[in-house]
């Protein structure tokens, strides 16, 4: 299937992102991702007065050169480092078609990456955010609208948090997913991987409350956990608007991301004990690399209770 995205790009890059589809199993989000920084790639390309469609003259230098004017247009390292690895994984795709002897990407070094650490919450905000009013949240629009709406945003926070999920695993829920008398519910991750993810009895009970008013807005025929007020599954956008209207009836200083919440959920299992390669499975990460930055947070933040807190911490040794 051709993305809308990628519908104005050179047909070898289609090529490509097809087989992203087909291949990989990659999910439309991701392949829309890998278009748009393509698609930029191939208007740098057009200035140079190179063709992507002719690969072969294609070199090291003029995938440096995409690099410097990523960096003279304002990106962080970070989305020069992500476009990169798109225009890496796209030749390299063309080196296993043999359509090009060598890669042009390779020898070009990623750019450094600034060391930010995961947003989350501590322990007594998130309990905040999901215990928040519903009056101070939803002031407009009839009652039982308002209360609908609160009760899905609430039961979408508890899922996010209490089981750990990315917001993209959590808006692909269907009902069937959730398996309430075993307390877990069946994600799709990353990459087409399949797992489980145990619910909280605070999720589970959420969960209860949204689904016996899901059916006010939507149909039998739509499938999907959560739902927005016109019946269609919920979108990014409004999953976002549902985490800021929790926020403001919290009275949190600023509204978090719904990606906060599984950091929290991961840095808060930390600091109670759990291992690490149990929270790698909780998350659903491939690479404990990938877990391993929460170890990170949780140190600091032993660090500074012990600074803080010991009696001997301070002293400047002479």
């Amino acid at each position: 299937m051709i993305l809308p995205s990628a519908a104005s790009l050179p047909p070898l890059m289609q090529e490509f992102l097809t087989w992203q589809e087909v291949q990989k199993g990659y999910s439309p989000a991701t392949r829309a991702a890998y278009a748009n920084d393509l698609r930029q790639f191939c208007a740098h390309c057009e200035q140079a007065k190179l063709d992507v469609n002719a690969p072969e003259r294609i070199e090291r230098r003029h995938i440096q050169s995409f690099l410097a004017a990523l960096f003279r247009a304002g990106d962080a390292s970070s989305t020069a480092a992500r476009k990169l690895a798109a225009v890496r994984s796209f030749f390299h795709y063309l080196v296993r078609q043999r359509r090009i002897v060598s890669n042009p990407t390779e020898g070009v070094r990623n750019p450094k990456q600034a060391q930010h650490h995961p947003t989350m919450l501590n322990v007594d905000q998130t309990f905040a955010l999901l215990d928040s009013p519903e009056a101070a949240s939803y002031s407009r629009g009839d009652r039982a609208k308002q209360h609908w709406l609160h009760c899905r945003d609430v039961a979408l926070a508890e899922v996010l948090y209490g089981a750990g999920l990315r917001i993209s695993e959590a808006l692909s829920l269907t009902v069937s997913d959730v398996n309430h008398g075993q307390s877990h519910v069946r994600v799709m991750g990353k990459g087409s991987r399949e797992r489980v993810a145990p619910l909280s009895d605070t999720a589970l009970k959420a969960l209860q409350t949204w689904l016996s008013l899901r059916q006010e807005y939507t149909t039998s025929a739509e499938q999907a956990l959560f739902v927005g007020v016109r019946g269609a599954r919920l979108n990014r956008r409004e999953a976002i608007r549902a985490m800021e209207r929790l926020c403001a009836a919290a009275a949190l200083p600023t509204a978090i991301s719904p990606h906060a919440l599984r950091h929290s959920f991961a840095t808060h299992l930390l600091e109670a004990g759990a291992d690490l390669r149990s929270v790698q499975e909780l998350l659903g990460h491939q690479r404990l690399a990938t877990t391993q930055r929460y170890t990170q947070v949780t140190l600091e933040r032993l660090m500074a209770v012990y600074d803080k807190a010991h009696p001997r911490a301070d002293i400047k040794v002479k």
